[in-house]
């Protein structure tokens, strides 16, 4: 986005420091907090045919967004008189997230729910001191500069005894540290440098400096204002420094592993086997809320090896192994079960950790070295190491036929037996590489039901070794340490429409809806269509005439009319492997088509044996190159051939040719038949962060008819690496608004956008930048679309529970349709959580809705409405789904573009040399105009 264009809309030049708001208010001289906020008329969008700024004032566009750079560059004739806006470091004029609206929402029954939400007290007037801490090691020889350590260990230790020292100015009790720079004290600490000394193993003293330096003083009354509403922007660098407050005690009593804390021991029931253990841990986070400030805490769990000793951790993870010989198979499997793993040593006395770099090449027996006097008197001899070990430690070495470890620290290198190695605990062991049963464990305990889930959360937040310890007290803050007990809402289903029946009345507790006999609402006619079977050469082999016949029956009785398949190839699995055999398979099987009826397959169904890998290869020819539809499943499925399985194929046919299954009998609530609405879902796939070169991918999706809004187009598009704003968010959006013009002769005059995928630390960014970027690529003088923007977000930690498990369903999950927007919402931002979903198994988890700018006047129930209606319109689906659609349907075709970015580096990797950064090739990623309409991802 070209951050210093100014806004299309027109409009007077705004003073700086004015704040800007969207929405349902009109422009205010002074920020109002939400209890003293004047109601504003319900037509605030004003007339259709007035330039935004002109029909809101200047509250209600977002193209005064500041620039990036100060220059000033004019770019439209209907640009009046210019608005500068302000560097993105001058916050003022940067525009803030709509507010909730006066209206209380009362659609729905209401429903007593808990949530893991705990109130958090503090005194405003206290304030915490932010300091920078620096850390290093004092070298006397060679006069060699100090040291930085990076330990996150042995810098705690430092600290811990630099706090020993001199406990009057530095109270353990009343600080909290990161683990790197970041200390944070209830009280005023010294600053300076600090000679701290520590006694090694060896007996050695060694020295280090550490250095103390002021960076904050972070008053509470600012966090108390903003939660009252008296100041518009969080202050993040409080809720910052009160959230490691908060983690403070877990961190020295737990292992911290991403973000997570767990305790060192397990439970007996928690043994899957194997060497591994499941390990019940938390997150938590403060949350600013309208009840003032919440801790949120939610439990989890994570598969991690047991601290056993090395030789009876492998006995356990490799049952062949018995500690008495290794031949070249076994001796593989070992090396790659301890490579990388960390230990402690128990022939000496050390707190030192180890990581395993391999085992040795010779058997423990067989181990010779140099050994060389310390004291430079008696000569260099060899030495055995079993004989090393007995004289040196007194220790006796039992599996003497299995190689050593090979331990590195430090750039040296130890050889030590495995029996005088333990495993460090919090290893985490990668729930995906456990064999299936452990992985069905697994899968148990991270899913637990609604009163068990419920129960842990309770426990943790009692334990001793829980966010409420005497840090967190010494801070002055008291934790309440029962649920909030919250006052949901549950909103009714829509009706269907399906067409064997213009209404539809859904099941009440599932809020499902049955095909058996109804069919969809306009089934697409196939009579062109092929079959390959890449089953043919392996096993299980599809039964082909038979899979045929059941699909095109099962077709049939949903209304869908397909024809016998124009020809039926068959293959093996083998041609999945090569990205050029596949091309050249399906450009011939398209050929072959093509010479029987004289126009293009408009499906192709690709029966495997096994799922495999190249089946990104597949998608990645059939979508960009050779332009025709695919729809892969397995052949045992195929051959099961039951209806569920089949109903299920055919909605994905049918919703991928351009076919509708299912619609709303009523209109979306706020909207007019004539409105024409289009609704927009945004994503960003990311890669990991290690891979440096892949780009991520950023997938857009629009609605293309109205008002059934079930059909989508979508767009993908490569970027920076993990780069999160939509780079071409711009010119997506109004080739999107520029296609439904084509489709429907008419562009839409109200657009809906649904992100997903970002933190609210990135709202400031959607709003001032991609939102910005949106108008000036499709705003112009005849056209300027009402926009609503809303993020979704699934990533939080919040969980509803039922008061009283009568109120849900069998499984205890709160129903479909339950909402709540109070007590654990935003103090007066726009924001509700909404479970759109039934939940089969585990706990159910709501989406998360900010709404950031609102053109369209929504009040609470008309926007929790429309998202839970639009739930039921997703294509291959018979109950409604946990997600709005947009945003759902983004996230696959984010997903398939990464399978293009998968498939493209088979090309990649030959044509650019490794000593360079790889770049994307935006032709690996354009698909073939013949899918770009439709949804050829579903």
């Amino acid at each position: 986005m070209d951050g210093d264009r100014l806004s299309r809309g027109g409009g007077d030049q705004r003073p700086s420091g004015q704040q800007l708001r969207p929405a349902a208010e009109a422009p205010q001289t002074k920020y109002r907090p939400p209890h003293l906020r004047i109601p504003q008329s319900s037509n605030a969008g004003g007339e259709h045919q007035s330039p935004p700024l002109q029909r809101q004032g200047v509250g209600r566009s977002s193209e005064s967004a500041p620039a990036l750079t100060p220059q000033r560059t004019s770019i439209l004739p209907i640009q009046r008189q210019p608005l500068w806006s302000a560097p993105p470091q001058q916050s003022e004029n940067r525009i803030l997230p709509v507010r909730r609206p006066e209206s209380r929402s009362i659609a729905g029954r209401s429903v007593n729910l808990l949530v893991n939400h705990f109130l958090v007290k503090f005194n405003p007037r206290n304030t915490i001191y932010h300091y920078s801490l620096d850390i290093r090691q004092l070298v006397s020889y060679e006069k060699r500069p100090a040291r930085r350590l990076r330990n996150t260990g042995g810098l705690r230790l430092i600290l811990n005894k630099l706090f020993l020292d001199d406990q009057a100015r530095f109270p353990a009790n009343r600080t909290a540290y990161d683990g790197e720079k970041n200390l944070y004290s209830a009280v005023s600490l010294p600053t300076g440098q600090f000679r701290v000394e520590l006694s090694a193993e060896d007996l050695s003293t060694q020295t280090y400096v550490v250095s103390i330096k002021i960076m904050n003083e972070l008053k509470l009354s600012k966090l108390e204002d903003y939660l009252s509403g008296k100041v518009p922007y969080v202050p993040r660098d409080i809720l910052q420094g009160m959230d490691m407050v908060m983690k403070e005690n877990p961190s020295r009593y737990r292992i911290s592993i991403d973000r997570y804390f767990y305790p060192s021991s397990f439970r007996v029931e928690d043994d899957i086997g194997g060497g591994m253990a499941a390990y019940r841990g938390f997150q938590s986070t403060l949350r600013p809320t309208a009840q003032g400030l919440a801790l949120c805490l939610d439990c989890s769990v994570m598969s991690c090896r047991k601290p056993l000793p090395v030789v009876e951790f492998l006995k356990e993870h490799i049952p062949e192994f018995d500690g008495a010989f290794l031949d070249l198979h076994l001796r593989r499997r070992v090396a790659h079960a301890l490579k990388g793993l960390t230990v402690r040593v128990t022939h000496r006395r050390t707190k030192q950790q180890f990581t395993i770099a391999g085992l040795t090449e010779k058997i423990t027996r067989d181990l010779w070295f140099d050994f060389v006097d310390p004291k430079g008197q008696d000569p260099t001899v060899k030495v055995s190491l079993v004989q090393y070990f007995r004289e040196k430690y007194g220790k006796v070495i039992v599996y003497q036929d299995i190689p050593c470890l090979i331990l590195g620290r430090n750039n040296r290198t130890n050889h030590v037996p495995m029996e005088f190695c333990i495993l460090t605990e919090g290893q985490r062991y990668r729930r995906e590489l456990l064999d299936e049963s452990r992985q069905e464990k697994m899968k148990e305990k991270c899913l637990p039901r609604p009163p068990e889930r419920r129960n842990t959360i309770s426990e943790m937040m009692q334990d001793h070794d829980g966010p409420c310890g005497d840090v967190t007290r010494n801070f002055g803050f008291q934790v309440e340490k029962n649920m909030t007990s919250v006052e949901g809402r549950i909103i009714g289903p829509p009706d269907l429409k399906l067409g064997a029946v213009d209404v539809v009345r859904v099941e009440d507790e599932k809020r499902q809806w049955n095909l058996a006999e109804n069919s969809v609402v306009e089934g697409k006619r196939i009579d062109r269509w092929a079959l390959i079977d890449f089953s043919f050469l392996d096993f299980p082999k599809l039964r082909a005439k038979d899979f045929i016949s059941n699909l095109r029956n099962r077709s049939k009785s949903l209304g869908i009319v397909m024809e016998e398949p124009l020809l039926c190839h068959s293959t093996g699995m083998r041609d999945f492997s090569s990205v050029s055999r596949l091309e050249e398979l399906l450009r011939n099987v398209v050929h072959e088509g093509n010479r029987k009826c004289w126009n293009k397959l408009q499906i192709i169904i690709c029966v495997m044996a096994e799922k495999h890998h190249g089946y990104k290869y597949l998608k990645w020819v059939s979508e960009t190159r050779v332009g025709v539809v695919t729809q892969c499943c397995l052949s045992n499925h195929a051959n099961r051939g039951d209806d569920q399985f089949l109903g299920n194929l055919c909605l994905k046919i049918n919703a991928k040719l351009g076919g509708s299954n299912v619609e709303l009998t009523r209109r979306l609530p706020h909207f007019e038949e004539e409105d024409h609405v289009m609704f927009v879902g945004a994503d960003v796939n990311h890669p990991l962060s290690k891979k440096s070169t892949t780009p991520s991918i950023a997938a857009v999706v629009a609605t293309v008819n109205w008002p059934a809004v079930n059909r989508y187009a979508a767009r993908v598009s490569p970027q920076d690496h993990r780069t999160e704003k939509i780079l071409d968010l711009g010119p997506i959006c109004r080739d999107l608004v520029n296609t439904y013009h084509q489709l429907n002769g008419i562009k839409p005059k109200k657009i809906v956008v649904f992100r997903d995928g970002v933190s609210e630390g990135q709202f400031d960014m959607v709003l001032n930048e991609e939102l910005s970027a949106l108008k000036r690529a499709v705003f112009d003088y005849h056209y300027q679309p009402r926009i609503t923007l809303v993020v979704a977000q699934k990533r939080h930690k919040t969980r509803l529970f039922l008061e009283n498990l009568g109120d849900g369903s069998a499984t205890g999950n709160v129903p479909p349709g339950t909402v709540v927007d109070t007590k654990i919402v935003h103090p007066f931002e726009f924001d509700f959580y909404l479970c759109s979903h039934y939940g089969r198994i585990g706990t159910s988890k709501a989406v998360r809705y900010c709404v950031l700018w609102d053109e369209n006047s929504f009040s609470s129930d008309q926007l929790q409405e429309l998202i839970y209606n639009l739930c039921f319109t997703f294509a291959r689906s018979t109950r409604p789904v946990s997600l709005v659609p947009p945003v759902y349907y983004a996230d696959l075709v984010a997903y398939r573009g990464r399978l293009f970015q998968e498939a493209a580096k088979e090309f990649q990797s030959h044509s650019v040399p490794a000593s360079r950064p790889r770049t994307f090739d935006l032709s690996f990623y354009q698909l073939h105009p013949d899918l770009r309409n439709i949804m050829f991802f579903v």
